[in-house]
């Protein structure tokens, strides 16, 4: 349906040929949901963007603040630097998270504060070391 409305004919007129030869064509011949109510949650009735956290919810999306994501991903950092296979990793690992927390702590975006502090590299380094120790 990219065809433009020609000049001279009505857009209600124009409107019901293209429905009309879309039909004809089966265009709209089994579609998803139809013949069925649409969806309504509880959260439809009040919200704009209903349809939008609707859309990112079905797509697994989501949207946090910056501090908020970084204190997700600062934890992440924390359980990979556990796993990782040697203290080289181990390392950087925390030296990157490490970054943009100073970053941020430095610049801080708008919304809730960040809450965290660089980590102690050592010492999350012979946490690690004492987790091999145990494990061996």
């Amino acid at each position: 349906m990219t065809e433009r409305k020609p000049p001279g004919v009505g857009f209600e007129s124009w409107v019901d040929r293209q429905i009309r030869e879309a039909e004809a064509r089966g265009e709209f011949t089994e579609l998803a949901g139809a013949g069925k109510p649409l969806p309504s949650g509880p959260d439809t009735s009040y919200d704009e963007l209903w349809w939008i956290k609707q859309k990112m919810a079905r797509e697994g999306l989501s949207v946090l603040p910056p501090t908020l994501a970084l204190r997700k991903e600062a934890e992440d950092a924390l359980e990979q630097a556990a796993a990782a296979p040697s203290e080289r990793v181990v390392r950087r690992i925390v030296t990157d998270v490490n970054a943009k927390i100073r970053e941020m702590m430095f610049k801080p975006p708008p919304g809730p504060p960040l809450g965290l502090k660089p980590y102690d590299v050592e010492e999350i380094v012979r946490a690690w070391h004492e987790r091999r120790a145990r494990q061996e």
